[in-house]
């Protein structure tokens, strides 16, 4: 079983915080990973979750469109940027197919850490945006299997 971590794309400024939108700048971020992703083979999950933030719904949804696949999208509890990360956690440790989650720092690096090391803080991991983790789990719990970031590509 895998997860990748993906943290969402840059977004416009905005007032609301919960309803910003996707950049230019994003949008072209995710389809410079998209590409990478996509000749490596290195993408397979069966479902993405993602924040109730429009951000990282559009940032699911354009990854989603641009590797071509038709995984399903859902909006998950416990992915805004102040949840606890110890509930994706519990969830994480339940599923039992690849999931794609997005959602937002500094949540996804603890995330990350309490996953890989077993605690939250310090964080072991800086998630960029639109950068994504993934992580294996095994019997012996969570390993880093790679990182990449769009300045990367």
């Amino acid at each position: 079983m895998h997860v990748y971590l993906i943290r969402h794309a840059h977004a416009d400024d905005g007032k609301n915080d919960a309803a910003r939108p996707l950049s230019a700048k994003g949008r072209k971020q995710i389809r410079k990973v998209a590409r990478l992703l996509r000749a490596a083979g290195a993408f397979e999950a069966a479902e993405f979750w993602h924040s109730p933030l429009v951000r990282s719904r559009d940032t699911a949804a354009l990854l989603a469109k641009e590797l071509k696949c038709a995984t399903p999208l859902a909006e998950v509890s416990g992915l805004k940027p102040e949840d606890d990360p110890a509930i994706m956690a519990r969830k994480l440790g339940d599923a039992r197919k690849p999931v794609a989650v997005v959602g937002h720092d500094p949540h996804l690096s603890a995330l990350a850490s309490l996953l890989v090391v077993g605690e939250e803080e310090p964080a072991r991991f800086k998630l960029k945006k639109c950068a994504v983790l993934r992580l294996d789990r095994g019997s012996g719990g969570w390993t880093v299997r790679w990182q990449i970031s769009p300045e990367l590509v």
